[in-house]
């Protein structure tokens, strides 16, 4: 007797398009977010779930290829965005072929600068924006690999540059 293997739970979720780690962020205003995703990252619906009072109970997007689920703020839930928590302990990190124009799109969609894009030790073009509904995303363009020890050079210096 044969028996098939069964899909992992990640290539389950891939069927969904998911990644089997993927953000879920709590936005005052979820609908208006998606769109200021659309506008500043390019980001694609892929669904959403309207509450009867039409708030968002869940949705998702797509940026760069990678899916990202939203839902509305529901304090009775337990579901509060970084304003209401007075900020954030996470960061989006988004690679884009050219950070520059990512991050002036953004901004132009209503993002606010909080590391303005600059070269970097360890070899990227970076910079961080926060959105308007309080997450941050870090926007990078890949410079050449660095090996572990030339990174650790390059911090020490930078590191003694700021002193």
């Amino acid at each position: 007797m044969t028996t098939t293997a069964q899909p992992s739970a990640a290539e389950r979720a891939a069927a969904f398009g998911l990644h089997s780690l993927t953000p879920h962020l709590v936005c005052a205003g979820a609908a208006a977010a998606i769109d200021f995703y659309k506008a500043a990252f390019g980001a694609e619906e892929l669904m959403r779930l309207p509450a009867p009072d039409g708030s968002i109970l869940h949705a998702c997007i797509r940026v760069n290829g990678s899916s990202v689920m939203l839902v509305d703020e529901n304090r009775g839930c337990g579901l509060s965005g970084p304003k209401a928590l007075g900020g954030t302990a996470v960061t989006l990190h988004l690679v884009v072929d050219d950070v520059d124009a990512a991050v002036d799109r953004a901004i132009a969609a209503g993002a606010v600068v909080v590391m303005p894009v600059a070269d970097q030790f360890w070899g990227d073009r970076y910079g961080v924006i926060a959105d308007p509904f309080g997450h941050q995303w870090s926007l990078a363009t890949p410079g050449e690999p660095k090996s572990p020890e030339e990174i650790a050079e390059a911090a020490a210096a930078a590191m003694a540059a700021d002193a």
